[in-house]
């Protein structure tokens, strides 16, 4: 393993300009990622900084209705909380579908959003990833590749984001509040937060060095209720997505089964949390039927690009989006 200094921050600004001052410096919480890559020398930082003792661990109701999770609040204290099961429940169930009890009892909020790829190349210090060595190619192009991304991907990288919390924050409009070296502050819409791998697959989210996550916030919107997260993988729990959709639904009261707005957010297929506001327009004025399900699926996978090993997932993601949209639908609020 690569040697590194190690220090605890007791204050935000403490840890940001810990962590700002050294460009291979870089803050450790739970750890759940961060240590596994140090291991296979994935991640090999100079510096260490330990924000655990950062006053970030509150979950908190705002005057508006909306709710604000600290950085620090631990992913099994948020998939429990009375309010984020009773008013977001599509965030409970992606959390409690993620890791092991164990993890998510270490798990924060902050470091969950910052997860990294669990591409098998990238966790191989040998192989080339321009994730990892910027210009040394992308071996998951010409190899194994059936986890791997469909859309989102370039020919750089076909990584696959690996969270399930952030796809289920995608579809509920989350904002993620940071603190910048120097002071400043800054609110990012969650779907602006991480960036496609693209030509840049070495540059996952929009925060500069030494700029840390303070909170989450979640709007206050009633419909959100009615909404729900499903996460198909190989086996039952442990285990990352082969596709997920993270729902919600807006639907008339009258009778008619009118949809009135939607939310819609697919995991496992794409580079990062893939927000589809082209299912959400399919779905808008439509009926919560299978017929305007499965046409929401078509439109959410229709710039879907598969590689040799991945194709099944187009299908896959199809199917698991319009069953998602079929239980939220029926979902009594």
């Amino acid at each position: 393993m690569n040697p590194f200094t190690y220090s605890h921050a007791n204050r935000p600004e403490e840890a940001v300009a810990a962590v700002a001052k050294n460009p291979r410096a870089d803050f450790v919480a739970g750890g759940t990622t961060l240590v596994d890559l140090l291991r296979l020398d994935v991640m090999t930082p100079d510096a260490l900084v330990d924000v655990n003792a950062l006053p970030l661990a509150r979950i908190e109701t705002l005057p508006g209705g909306g709710v604000r999770i600290g950085a620090m609040v631990r992913n099994s204290d948020l998939a429990n909380d009375p309010t984020i099961r009773q008013r977001y429940p599509v965030l409970s169930e992606a959390l409690l579908s993620g890791a092991s009890p164990q993890l998510r009892n270490m798990a924060t909020t902050g470091g969950n959003l910052m997860q990294r790829t669990r591409c098998y190349y990238f966790r191989d210090a040998v192989s080339p990833c321009n994730k990892r060595q910027p210009g040394s190619g992308c071996a998951a192009l010409g190899g194994f590749n059936r986890i791997h991304a469909v859309l989102g991907t370039s020919e750089k990288c076909i990584a696959t984001h690996p969270g399930d919390m952030p796809v289920a924050l995608a579809a509920l409009d989350a904002v993620v509040h940071t603190r910048r070296p120097g002071g400043g502050e800054r609110a990012i819409p969650l779907t602006d937060f991480h960036v496609p791998y693209g030509e840049d697959p070495a540059r996952e989210s929009v925060l500069e060095h030494g700029e840390l996550i303070t909170a989450v916030e979640l709007p206050a919107v009633p419909w959100f209720a009615r909404s729900t997260y499903l996460k198909i993988r190989d086996r039952a729990s442990y285990e990352f997505a082969l596709a997920s959709a993270a729902v919600a639904l807006d639907l008339d009261r009258s009778g008619s089964r009118a949809i009135r707005a939607a939310r819609v957010a697919l995991g496992g297929v794409a580079t990062k949390p893939w927000r589809s506001r082209e299912a959400e327009q399919v779905l808008t004025g439509g009926k919560a039927d299978e017929a305007t399900f499965r046409a929401a699926a078509e439109a959410a996978l229709k710039g879907a690009r598969p590689q040799r090993n991945n194709e099944f997932k187009i299908e896959l993601a199809k199917r698991t989006l319009t069953r998602a949209l079929a239980t939220a639908a029926e979902i009594k609020v």
